[in-house]
């Protein structure tokens, strides 16, 4: 059959509708949660949760769930992002599978995939989140920024830094720390500028300033506190708003920052994977986020704030194939920085 133009343009736009129309079905069809709740609880009634989730945050998280969702109790494995790792590829390797859902740094999650561990499948909740904070295989369910801040005694009101970029001015020299092992600055500034070597620039500015490193974040934060340094710019920023309240001459950067994301991921062979399903879709829609920004997180659903002032206005997120490509940029910061 050959179509003229009208007939070719009609049967383009037919097939772009019609297109439309199916991935617009196939996100309406998403099984509601409550009748995936009754396959969950046929499941014995056990979620096995590998998730590097703290404490003080998982006994006000999880709870919610198990309320929300009756019958259904959390096994939460509580360790490092890395000890989880480790410990779930080689109970995979001798074919007794524990783990039903991972939450933890993507990095270890990359490994996981590399392993082919993980289900490949997008969940529904997915289509609301931002590209850069998705995956095929997870969904990123809370972030974690690094961020400029300062002593309010050292740092006088006009100098204090509104971008990453303004710790390269020289007036910074003698002043500044941070950790030697954020390599994600590099990233956050390549994609700021769309240009690796853009970053590598602004890098070199900030280390002409004598940057003094020193390992833990809190650890950074204290320093801060106790007036031995001027200003940090690789800081968490949730470390802030608690020690102000407490009194702190602290100030943070939320004009910008960088994102490092834990993300959420299903076990491809998950012993109770109508459960693991469940828990994945509650913690990553706008309920479950809700419940993790009461509990002290910053939700990764772009409609949902933070309890506490933690997340920038203007993210730059460490993705799956900037993990990928890390030593690259761990390299480029050890050579600005001169750092072993």
């Amino acid at each position: 059959m050959i179509l003229n133009g009208n007939s070719r343009r009609s049967f383009i736009l037919g097939s772009l509708i019609a297109l439309f129309l199916f991935g617009l079905a196939q996100r309406t069809y998403a099984e509601p949660i409550d009748e995936l709740y009754q396959k969950a609880k046929k499941e014995a009634g056990t979620l096995n949760c590998y998730c590097s989730l703290a404490q003080i945050n998982a006994e006000k998280i999880y709870p919610v769930f198990e309320k929300r969702f009756p019958g259904i109790k959390m096994n939460h494995v509580d360790a490092t992002s890395d000890k989880l790792a480790v410990r779930a590829i080689p109970e995979a390797r001798g074919g007794r599978v524990f783990s039903d859902v991972f939450e933890f740094g993507l990095k270890n999650i990359n490994h996981l995939y590399e392993q082919k561990l993980l289900l490949d499948k997008p969940i529904p909740e997915s289509s609301d989140y931002p590209k850069d904070m998705k995956g095929s295989y997870w969904l990123a369910n809370n972030l974690i920024f690094f961020v400029g801040a300062w002593n309010t005694n050292k740092v006088k009101k006009e100098e204090e830094p509104k971008t990453l970029d303004d710790f390269a001015d020289p007036r910074w020299k003698n002043r500044l720390i941070a950790e030697p092992r954020d390599a994600e600055m590099v990233i956050g500034l390549m994609h700021k500028y769309n240009s690796l070597e853009k970053a590598r620039a602004i890098l070199t500015k900030i280390a002409a300033n004598n940057v003094e490193f020193h390992k833990g974040h809190s650890d950074l934060a204290e320093l801060l506190v106790a007036g031995q340094a001027a200003a940090c710019f690789t800081c968490y920023s949730h470390h802030y708003p608690p020690r102000i309240k407490k009194g702190a001459p602290l100030g943070y950067m939320l004009t910008e920052g960088i994102a490092s994301i834990i993300a959420i991921a299903i076990a491809k062979d998950a012993p109770h994977p109508n459960t693991a399903m469940l828990f994945a879709r509650w913690a990553e829609s706008k309920e479950g986020q809700e419940v993790y920004a009461k509990g002290g997180r910053a939700p990764a659903h772009p409609g949902v704030d933070p309890v506490t002032p933690v997340r920038p206005k203007k993210i730059y997120a460490v993705g799956d194939d900037d993990i990928r490509q890390f030593p690259k940029y761990e390299k480029i910061w050890k050579e600005v920085f001169k750092l072993r």
